[in-house]
């Protein structure tokens, strides 16, 4: 269980660090002035990866349905199998939006520094009030790629290949929104970081907790 939980921990212990400096605001300085951002409002950005990004989800989302309910959709699945995927999916997206309603942290282009309002409070300091419309980590956008993880646990033990291959593309694409929602303004480098740890570890908790097997090279 530890050497399985390993890579999880090491990952959180780099991120922790990322929050310790300053990183994040360099980060937004990069692509931001106090007239915005730039590419806030470009086709690329906003519609090809933020709207094209969330249309990719609910096809997924349709698929792991379908494959849940029909069984000749990867016949070599288990009912278990079918239905942990589906489960530790909808677990993952629920716990981003629950941190999201709760979250008093605004986004970056809420900041006075580029053309807002609000001031940058750091989102571990609880219940302070930044002066902006919060609610905006970790990142809701980022969740419509990394919440999607636990197909490449669920498929490991039939589809091996496969299951690596959606890994593969949950990362790049979770990897792909975060670049578009940090050129647009709309999230620090952080608030995609801690979406795609959260889903991770959520996902090996629940692979841990219902003895599923991990994607091979994990």
């Amino acid at each position: 269980m530890l050497m399985t939980l390993r890579w999880p921990l090491l990952a959180l212990l780099l991120l922790l660090a990322w929050d310790a400096s300053s990183l994040d605001l360099r980060a937004m300085r990069l692509v931001g002035d106090a007239s915005g951002f730039a590419l806030r409002e470009a086709w690329v950005t906003r519609g090809l990866v933020h709207e094209g990004g969330r249309l990719a989800s609910y096809v997924a989302m349709a698929f792991i349905v379908a494959v849940s309910l029909w069984p000749r959709l990867l016949p070599a699945l288990t009912r278990r199998e079918r239905t942990w995927w589906l489960v530790t999916t909808l677990v993952c997206l629920a716990v981003i939006s629950l941190l999201k309603r709760v979250s008093l942290t605004s986004c970056p282009w809420d900041l006075a520094e580029f053309g807002g309002a609000a001031r940058y409070v750091s989102h571990w300091a609880f219940g302070v009030q930044d002066g902006g419309g919060g609610h905006c980590f970790p990142s809701g956008h980022a969740s419509a790629a990394f919440a999607y993880l636990a197909g490449g646990w669920a498929m490991a033990r039939a589809y091996p290949r496969a299951a690596v291959g959606w890994l593969v593309a949950v990362v790049a694409l979770g990897a792909v929104y975060g670049l578009g929602q940090w050129l647009r303004g709309a999230h620090y480098p952080s608030h995609t970081m801690w979406t795609g740890w959260i889903c991770w570890a959520v996902t090996v908790a629940a692979s841990v907790l219902f003895r599923m097997p991990a994607p091979a090279g994990r």
